[in-house]
């Protein structure tokens, strides 16, 4: 590996003088054959592959793992495969693929192209019910201009052809059987590497060849870029002299920047809010788990997961029979013919509660034998001995919610919640919850304090939530609806978590906006565009679906619906809901973000521009953000950018996560963005990693994002909270337990920026003594100005193996005070427990700063008053 990182200081020039000569001819061939073709690698998951030949005998594969186009079709698990693709070019000169998916479904995978390295989106048309469609292949009639595709099925003992046609690869006649001798037959068995691939051969142009082969060295050399990594340092910079700079900047010189650059993005993964910041002590306090949250891969997750019956003399059933609410089915019955045994809750992995500290209960109950009943309410440790002890009284035949407060006498990670009938009969209970008293603003149904407050020290000028992959669901059935997570909590609608668990939506909506507004920020909440994700396990193959035409205007209604929730006064229907829930002053909602990392698909964009044309007209005051893919580049990145410009979409979701090698080679990203065209949300990124060096390298690409300012509006790190021991998704920025919190040193990046932010730009010169290309990219700066206070803010990263010694040139400092605060963020670059130090230091018109090696660095200047 190191070895190999040696070359990439070449630039892209060198880079493609290098391709020609490697497959520069003396007299190249006017044409030569293409052999497309997938392997067998990985299930079928590794897409389409190239070789060439002049001969037909000899082929050198392009790549040769390098795929020219991904199969996007099914979830992770089991979908994305590629199987025997057939690749042809139609009479207007445009190159199509097409392919099976997999041995069980009737279903075939199409893709166009004009130049075999961009693809347009594909499309999956079902063409069989109840059988499948392998080896699919086309054919072409020049007198009726129709595309015969003709495939085999095995769904019975013999081997049937059948066959559809179509003049655009968008509509298809019905599926009829057809005789062998329909079939074309022309895939080819071929050895490349030593291993005999199946596949098509074309014959093309050398021009066309030498493209491809331009187009996997390239996307090789960004590759190798991006796998840059500190391990290598020694070797990239060996013999390196500590650098001297020079970081000139005149205070007149700036350019207006967002004010909202630095947000947080909040998603229910990784067991982050039921178990999280949702301050719920009590696991299925609803009885609403269902072997349907896992798949059915856990066979203890129903209805009593967390549950016990303890003792002996009594049972514990579910029932369904007059529930509190028709969205909470399922109670509890305990029935008690000795009095002795007790209902235990285990929590979280355990209860955590504190010596001198009070918690709420509560519990809807009712007595079918309408007899007054006694329970005990106590904490208990694992050896039984009593934290804290309450009593509640049930004598309504009738749900009644009952309240109690039980005070810790200890303080412990791990305790249980035991429930203790102090009668013979039968009781029914629901809804049992357990709230610290303390939590985040005192607030009731709130949040943990000590998570949240972690939260709120990032200083975020915005919330996006409540995802996400989460927002448009596992399938059309388990996208998120915002109404269903408002309203009294027995009366909110629980659903299977998209990233395998349970959802109580306790945090719902109201929350969010109630959240936000207490820490000052922004509220942005994202919404499905009428389709589910396209990486779907649930009701369907995984092929991205659409919500009915028939059921668009409803769903388009909930939107609107929205946002009278959010701004509505108390006269509407909507804003009367908000102020009987507590807050009838609007919550003054100025984003609404549409879609998440969606193909940009036939099927999403015509449901996205219903969505979006009806919220503009109705609601011009709104900023709509649109996704444009899961991506940084390829087709739906290039196509959701396409509907954005031809839509007006004033702002787009940008996501990318990378290793840290991307970010340092990409300072330049949004330098080349359009500025007439639509804002950017960076709205999920990370360098996959929470050492010292991926914050570094995100942090250096952040002085890059506050001098783009002017185009990238927002960003927010993602993903925010993990919960260990229930890791869904790695990299996180705060990782906890029930007792404690780790932020990563990723966090205290963001907190920093957080913290010193500004809503103008300072353009600056920074100059190196040493002019080395792979030097300049690990060595960045920006100068913001914060304009509420007239702080100047300098930001220095420096992600090299030596100190930088850099001496700082300000005009302007007449209205600044000498006296800084400097920041500094240093250590290992494989560390993973950092933290900032703070100190005073003296600045002037003229002042040194050393940049440790693999260190961050915030001055703040404070404006004179």
């Amino acid at each position: 590996m190191k070895n190999k990182l040696l070359v990439f200081a070449f630039t892209f020039v060198t880079l493609f003088t290098s391709i020609k000569e490697t497959v520069a001819m003396v007299n190249p061939p006017d044409s030569a054959y293409l052999f497309a073709y997938s392997t067998t690698n990985n299930l079928g998951k590794n897409g389409l592959h190239f070789a060439w030949s002049v001969d037909q005998k000899s082929w050198t594969s392009i790549g040769p793992e390098h795929r020219f186009l991904f199969c996007d079709y099914g979830s992770w698990g089991r979908g994305k495969r590629m199987l025997t693709p057939f690749l042809f070019l139609d009479q207007n000169q445009s190159w199509h693929c097409i392919w099976s998916l997999n041995e069980t479904e009737g279903v075939f995978a199409h893709a166009a192209s004009s130049d075999l390295s961009y693809w347009k989106p594909q499309t999956y048309p079902t063409v069989i019910m109840g059988d499948n469609c392998l080896f699919p292949e086309v054919s072409y009639n020049k007198t009726t201009q129709i595309y015969l595709i003709t495939w085999l099925s095995t769904a019975t003992k013999d081997t049937l052809v059948y066959g559809v046609t179509t003049s655009d690869f968008k509509a298809y006649s019905e599926a009829k059987r057809l005789k062998a001798n329909n079939r074309l037959n022309v895939r080819k068995n071929i050895t490349i590497g030593g291993v005999s691939e199946t596949g098509i051969v074309c014959k093309v142009s050398w021009y066309q060849i030498e493209s491809l082969i331009d187009a996997e060295r390239l996307s090789s050399y960004k590759l190798q870029l991006e796998e840059e990594s500190y391990n290598d340092d020694d070797i990239r910079f060996k013999g390196i002299k500590p650098i001297d700079a020079t970081l000139s900047f005149d205070v007149s010189q700036s350019k207006k920047i967002s004010d909202l650059l630095i947000g947080i993005f909040f998603e229910d993964l990784n067991y982050a809010a039921d178990g999280g910041l949702y301050a719920e002590l009590i696991q299925n306090r609803d009885f609403e788990y269902s072997l349907h949250d896992l798949k059915g891969s856990d066979k203890s997750w129903t209805s009593t997961k967390a549950w016990s019956l303890r003792g002996v003399g009594g049972t514990f059933t579910i029932d369904t029979v007059l529930p509190i609410h028709a969205n909470n089915k399922n109670f509890a019955v305990l029935k008690i013919s000795t009095i002795g045994p007790s209902l235990v809750n285990e929590g979280w992995s355990g209860i955590s509660v504190t010596e001198g500290e009070k918690y709420n209960f509560s519990v809807f109950a009712r007595t079918p034998e309408n007899i007054t009943k006694k329970l005990i309410v106590r904490l208990i440790s694992k050896d039984g001995a009593v934290l804290g002890e309450t009593s509640v009284t049930v004598n309504s035949l009738k749900w009644e919610k009952i309240d109690t407060v039980i005070a810790a006498n200890q303080t412990i990670a791990d305790a249980s919640l035991e429930i203790l009938p102090q009668s013979i009969g039968t009781v029914n209970l629901d809804m049992v919850s357990l709230f610290p008293q303390k939590t985040f603003n005192g607030r009731k149904n709130g949040l943990r304090a000590d998570l949240a407050q972690t939260i709120a020290d990032i200083h975020p000028r915005f919330m996006r939530f409540p995802g996400g992959c989460l927002v448009h669901g596992d399938g059309l059935n388990n996208i998120y609806h915002w109404k269903n997570t408002i309203g009294p909590l027995e009366s909110r609608k629980p659903q299977r978590n998209l990233w395998g668990y349970h959802q109580t939506v306790g945090l719902g909506y109201f929350e969010y906006f109630q959240f936000c507004e207490d820490i000052g920020a922004e509220p942005l909440p994202v919404v499905a565009a009428g389709v589910c994700c396209q990486n779907s396990s649930d009701g369907g193959a995984g092929q991205q679906g659409g919500m009915p035409m028939c059921q668009m205007d409803s769903y388009i209604q909930d939107i609107l619906d929205l946002i009278e929730y959010c701004n509505g006064d108390t006269k509407t229907t909507w804003g009367k809901k908000r102020a009987e829930a507590g807050h009838p002053k609007p919550f003054s909602l100025k984003y609404i973000g549409i879609g998440n990392e969606d193909l940009i698909s036939d099927i999403f964009q015509e449901r996205f521009e219903m969505i979006y044309k009806v919220v503009k007209e109705k609601h011009p005051e709104i900023t709509v953000i649109g996704t444009v893919g899961p991506f940084e580049e390829g087709t739906d990145y290039t196509e959701g950018w396409n509907l954005a410009t031809r839509l007006g979409v004033p702002m787009v979701d940008e996501h990318y996560y990378k290793l840290p090698g991307w970010f340092i080679n990409n300072q330049d990203y949004y330098d080349k963005y359009d500025r007439t065209k639509s804002k950017v949300y960076l709205g999920e990124y990370a360098s996959r990693g929470n050492a010292l060096y991926n914050a570094l390298a995100e942090a250096s690409y952040l002085t890059a994002i506050e001098r783009n300012g002017d185009v990238v509006h927002m960003t927010s790190y993602a993903p925010l909270l993990a919960k260990d021991g229930f890791v869904k998704w790695k990299t996180d920025l705060i990782y906890f337990g029930n007792n404690y919190i780790k932020p990563s040193v990723n966090y205290y990046v963001q907190k920093l920026y957080g913290e010193n932010s500004g809503d103008a730009y300072i353009e600056n010169n920074l100059a190196l003594s040493d002019s080395k290309e792979t030097v300049r990219r690990r060595v960045s700066a920006s100068v913001v100005r914060d304009s509420k206070s007239g702080d100047l803010i300098i930001k220095l990263v420096n992600l090299l193996p030596v100190e930088v010694n850099t001496h700082v040139k300000l005009n302007g400092m007449d209205k600044m005070d000498t006296t800084a605060v400097q920041t500094t963020l240093t250590g290992n670059p494989g560390d993973k427990k950092v933290f900032p130090v703070t100190e005073t230091c003296t600045v002037g018109s003229e002042f040194k700063i050393s940049m440790p090696a693999y260190s961050f660095k915030v001055i703040r200047i404070v404006a004179k008053h």
